[in-house]
């Protein structure tokens, strides 16, 4: 079927590997553009020079500002299929009709760094979909995490003033390692629950393409007869997800940078396209009030056991962008662009985040059309009464500009409901102005033992290792002792830990949650384990036995599991293989697993500390050794688990090993 937003983008796109004069802006043709026009061969440069003139001008303003957070960002286009007709909780037409693909595009991010900082640093990641309907833009604008850090949008400058670099030193750079922030969550305790999701391993995840999606605020879906449910929005990976160890994460950040995009784009290079189901959470309204929590509160989600998440469609990201400027850096993302059948709810921070998205493209984007830049058109005839203003696109022809007229019949005319035309739900508000919140969004200790309680043990001691290190990072000893304080409301065993670790105080009395509730779906060990699209570095330490060597090969394709073969030196091995990277090249942390094949009784040192890595880092190991004990002065341990012998087990075990990912048992 036809994408008719790829379609709608051709019609903008400038082919520059095709013959063609170079010209200026105004199409007059160049015939010199290597030297500037001067009085002279040494004489000075010429006011003249028209073409120098508009060549340096428009590099001088070639950069806009940045996203004042989910600055780093990297995109995708793609398509939606729905499963099953939702016509029994929305009219939205691409939720309802099975027979339509909608195109999409989505934008994953971090959240706190610049454009060019790092992309596996420890942060909540970005999710912002946008589909094309037929009905006009729905913007899902999500994150990798279901909760947020605050409940009121009026504390998101706060918010994000003290997650940003330090304005004294603009340090640190993609962390929040600082005192400001944790002197921030040290004094806001509704950020607990959220502050348990940073710190786990979902804030470092191994690729784009295996972390959840969650639309994080209550939605409303609205039927044909007027019926509302509240909805929470789920994307689910195909491939799982998964996770980097912090070491590894830290590492990746300077080896490669772009580890994250670069994998993405790869991935859909390759054919190997990412996958998302699209799941929602259903509460009819009569039972609005039937949960112990409120839900509408933003720093609380809806168990998946109490509430289930029911699967409904597929997303697949099968296209790269052409021009990472034209669209990713200039795609407008925004909580309220909805179709009919979709609203929202009284949830405080989505209510401020209707404001601020196009609050803020109109300085990120120049103007009030930034919905004319190619990207963020629909693909349906969009027609208004807005005019003028920067960067107008359109040539708007006819004397009327306005609503109602007489001279032009009412044109363009607002569409009644039964022919597409948006109505807000009705829903009955009484209440007083005030500035407050709800008693029911009081509880802000409970979700985050919930969230604590559902991670398996080597989950948690993640969790206390990363408090301890961001907190380790903080300078103020009151900061620190805040966020034990706060600690000690969720649990004392954690509270004590970190306390331990950073030298902090612990309070007297326990103030602990008790509670013993578990969501198994808040586990990511729980997760789908398949070995496709995962990669392995092939080791060569002295020459390769040929045949061997292919015959792996060929069964690493069998599961499309990618390869690199690292050696000294780049050589080729046969007529079909070659070497693909080095040691100075290549590192274990780039890596899913690694197989190590020696010929040679010494091993070099830049292969031992690969090997050792991988084996530090928990990741299935596998060795063709010519001799055993080049390893023995190592840290591997050959028998522990994860660590297979290819002279005694078949490559299909190792194939497993990548599967399941990491041993965490494995003794270090």
């Amino acid at each position: 079927m036809e994408n008719k937003k790829a379609v709608q983008l051709n019609n903008f796109s400038i082919n520059n590997e095709e013959k063609a004069p170079l010209t200026t802006n105004q199409g007059l043709k160049v015939s010199e553009d290597e030297f500037s026009l001067k009085a002279g061969l040494r004489g000075p440069t010429l006011m003249e020079d028209f073409h120098f003139r508009e060549k340096m001008t428009h590099f001088d303003h070639e950069r806009i500002p940045e996203r004042v957070v989910h600055a780093r960002g990297v995109g995708a286009h793609g398509i939606f299929q729905l499963y099953e007709s939702l016509v029994e909780y929305t009219k939205a037409d691409f939720l309802t009709d099975t027979s339509k693909t909608t195109p999409v595009f989505v934008r994953f991010s971090t959240v706190q760094g610049s454009k060019g900082s790092s992309d596996t640093v420890r942060d909540v990641r970005g999710f912002a979909t946008k589909f094309y309907t037929d009905e006009g833009n729905f913007d899902l604008v999500g994150n990798n995490m279901p909760v947020f850090f605050i409940q009121d949008a009026i504390k998101f400058p706060d918010f994000v003033h003290a997650l940003k670099p330090e304005p004294h030193t603009e340090i640190p750079q993609g962390a929040s390692a600082h005192d400001t922030f944790w002197d921030f969550i040290g004094q806001n305790h509704e950020s607990a629950h959220m502050v348990m999701w940073a710190m786990s391993d979902r804030a470092i995840p191994r690729s784009l393409r295996m972390m959840e999606g969650f639309g994080v605020h209550t939605f409303r879906l609205i039927n044909a007869d007027g019926e509302a449910h509240f909805v929470k929005f789920h994307w689910k990976p195909k491939l799982g997800v998964h996770s980097l160890v912090w070491d590894e994460a830290q590492r990746i950040a300077g080896k490669n940078p772009d580890f994250h995009r670069q994998d993405l784009y790869e991935a859909i290079e390759k054919g190997d396209f990412p996958e998302w189901e699209l799941g929602l959470q259903i509460i009819p309204e009569k039972d609005e009030f039937n949960f112990d929590f409120d839900i509408l509160d933003p720093t609380k989600l809806w168990p998946e056991e109490e509430v289930p998440v029911k699967i409904v469609g597929k997303m697949t990201l099968n296209r790269n962008v052409q021009n990472f400027f034209a669209e990713t850096e200039q795609v407008a993302f925004h909580p309220g662009h909805v179709v009919p059948g979709i609203d929202f709810s009284n949830d405080p921070l989505l209510q401020g985040r209707l404001f601020s998205y196009t609050d803020t493209q109109l300085s990120r984007l120049g103007g009030p059309n930034f919905h004319q830049i190619p990207i963020n058109q629909p693909v349906c005839p969009f027609h208004n009464n807005q005019r003028d203003g920067m960067h107008q696109m359109t040539i708007h022809q006819g004397q009327t500009s306005y609503h109602r007229n007489g001279l032009n019949a009412n044109q363009p005319e607002p569409a009644p409901i039964e022919l597409g035309g948006y109505e807000s739900y009705q829903e009955k508000i009484e209440g007083r102005k005030i500035r407050g919140r709800s008693k029911s969004f009081l509880d802000f200790y409970s979700q985050a033992k919930l969230f604590y309680n559902s991670l398996t043990p080597i989950e948690q001691q993640h969790l206390k290792e990363a408090l301890s290190f961001e907190l380790g990072k903080c300078k103020s000893d009151m900061v620190k002792n805040n966020v034990v304080a706060l600690l000690n409301h969720i649990d004392r065993l954690v509270a004590e830990e970190v306390a331990d670790n950073i030298g902090a105080e612990l309070p007297e009395e326990n103030h602990e949650v008790k509670s013993h509730k578990k969501s198994p779906a808040l586990s990511i060990e729980n997760t789908v384990r398949q070995p496709t699209t995962k990669s392995v570095a092939i080791l060569l330490n002295g020459e390769p036995d040929d045949e061997k060597l292919i015959d792996w090969i060929r069964t690493l394709a069998q599961f499309n599991i990618n390869y690199s073969i690292v050696a000294k030196k780049v050589f080729t091995i046969s007529p079909v293989l070659k070497v693909t990277d080095t040691f100075d090249t290549a590192d274990s942390c780039l890596f899913d697993a690694a197989l190590l094949i020696s010929t040679s009784s010494q091993v070099e040192p830049p292969v031992l500390e690969f090997v050792e890595t991988t084996f530090k880092h928990f990741k299935p190991l596998a060795l063709a050794l010519k001799d055993n004990k080049v390893l023995e002065r190592s840290r591997v341990q050959l028998e522990a688990p994860g660590v297979y012998d290819l002279s005694k087990a078949d490559i299909p075990l190792f194939i497993e090993g990548i599967a399941q990912g990491r041993f965490w048992e494995r003794p270090l």
